[in-house]
């Protein structure tokens, strides 16, 4: 675990809808009463493109989660994470602010770094950059990259964020790039720049990628749904290949359990955060049905977030109790 070791919660905001809603009064709504309640972190989804492969969404060898589905259409609209981000940082003033995740071998890497660095730096230092390869060829293929090679994509798109957002001149040479002194500025709010999520399965690649760049792993397919046993094949993993990573935050589902009549119970619900916790999950992630209506939402977030100290220890500024 890393320096931040109190567990914290954190929900997604949808920055998607079947069709085009002509406004997105709701997403800043839910935002909005998410950072006056006290959640301390929210994600958005990416996607710049759509073919004709939604059901490879469901297929594990191409990267997607068995039985998952993607919640539109190819016409579906989406809209682009960091931009959203950038404009819910606006509208909010403490909750940290997450791609999760961002297709981020689909930006050139310079513009990326750039993009992260500003809005890091106008939001104070709130972003967390959670970064994927992703499981549709149509992305990459709309972009002129190869999808079989999405993860060296990513990583060398990790190599040049990190290499510009040093502060100082910087060179970088590898098979796809090259150039010397080089400098980008601002760079992020914090030395080391934004804190980048890995979000993966337990394997070879992940394990190397988290290791090598993660503040935070972001499990996913059968690892989401196993955290717990994931967080611990992950460590058996980064061990037996000798990374000698060091601890990292760990993203993991809360699942919210309802009484017989469809209503959430909360009490309940909160049983299930101490064997995450003791597992090494940092940020519970929980799926709270909202109210469109801000102060409905931010009432109902606060009944969630007053839950989650309680069990977990935490004063209502964050601190230990």
């Amino acid at each position: 675990m890393t320096a931040m070791t109190l567990p914290q919660l954190s929900i997604q905001v949808v920055n998607f809808a079947p069709e085009p809603p002509g406004e997105w009064v709701r997403l800043s709504n839910h935002a909005q009463a998410a950072d006056r309640a006290g959640v301390d972190r929210l994600a958005v989804s990416d996607h710049v493109a759509f073919g004709d492969d939604l059901d490879d969404y469901g297929d594990p060898s191409k990267g997607g989660t068995a039985g998952g589905r993607q919640p539109t259409g190819p016409d579906g609209a989406w809209l682009e994470p960091l931009t959203t981000l950038t404009w819910l940082a606006a509208r909010t003033d403490r909750i940290r602010l997450q791609t999760g995740i961002l297709l981020a071998a689909l930006r050139r890497p310079v513009v990326l770094a750039k993009t992260a660095a500003t809005l890091d730096v106008l939001s104070n230092g709130r972003l967390d950059l959670g970064v994927g390869v992703g499981w549709q060829a149509a992305e990459y293929e709309a972009a002129g990259l190869d999808f079989a090679n999405r993860g060296r994509l990513l990583d060398h798109s990790l190599e040049v964020c990190r290499a510009l957002w040093a502060g100082e001149p910087a060179s970088y040479t590898s098979e796809e790039l090259a150039f010397g002194d080089v400098q980008s500025m601002p760079s992020p709010a914090h030395a080391l720049g934004v804190p980048i999520w890995i979000s993966g399965t337990v394997n070879r690649r992940t394990a190397r990628r988290l290791a090598t760049f993660g503040s935070g792993w972001i499990p996913w397919g059968p690892d989401r749904a196993d955290v717990v046993g994931g967080i611990e094949r992950m460590r058996i993993l980064q061990e037996d290949l000798g990374l000698g990573a060091p601890p990292f935050e760990v993203q993991g589902t809360l699942p919210v359990i309802r009484c017989d009549d469809g209503t959430v119970d909360l009490d309940r619900t909160m049983e299930g955060v101490a064997p995450l916790v003791d597992a090494g999950v940092t940020d519970c992630r929980i799926a709270f049905p909202l109210p469109a209506d801000r102060s409905a939402a931010e009432d109902a977030l606060a009944q969630v977030v007053t839950a989650f100290h309680a069990v977990t220890g935490r004063s209502g500024d964050g601190t230990s109790l």
